[in-house]
């Protein structure tokens, strides 16, 4: 979850400054109580109201190497999750899991579905039963 915009913040601490409550101005702009605490108090201190980055890792595949996953999806859309990982390694010298290609390939939107299948069965003769 992304933190409250600074512009929130400012309003908020602009509202205790012209006397409101602390509560009456959680209410009012839809925060928590400690938030506006937390928030009265950095402006007291001189600290910025900004918020903070939010926590975790950067992606592992930046964002060259998801437009090069993207073509490749597209050049060959039936190529197995260690063949794109191998695909990645060759032109970014990135070594990535099959689970973090399988969720970059998920973010991009691009799914594998039976109809696509440009290669019907070789056990199919592809007739309808009782044909």
């Amino acid at each position: 979850m992304n933190g409250y915009s600074e512009d929130l913040r400012e309003k908020i601490v602009a509202a205790i400054g012209r006397g409101v409550s602390k509560s009456q101005a959680a209410r009012t702009f839809g925060v928590s109580l400690s938030s506006v605490k937390r928030y009265v108090k950095k402006a007291d201190h001189a600290e910025p109201l900004a918020p903070k980055k939010s926590p975790g890792s950067a992606p592992k595949l930046d964002e060259t190497a998801t437009k090069l996953l993207e073509a490749d999806l597209k050049r060959r859309p039936f190529a197995t999750l260690q063949q794109r990982r191998d695909y990645i390694h060759a032109l970014t010298g990135l070594w990535v899991s099959r689970s973090t290609i399988c969720r970059a390939i998920a973010r991009v939107g691009s799914s594998r579905k039976k109809g696509d299948d440009p290669h019907p069965s070789a056990t199919s003769s592809g007739e309808l039963p009782g044909g």
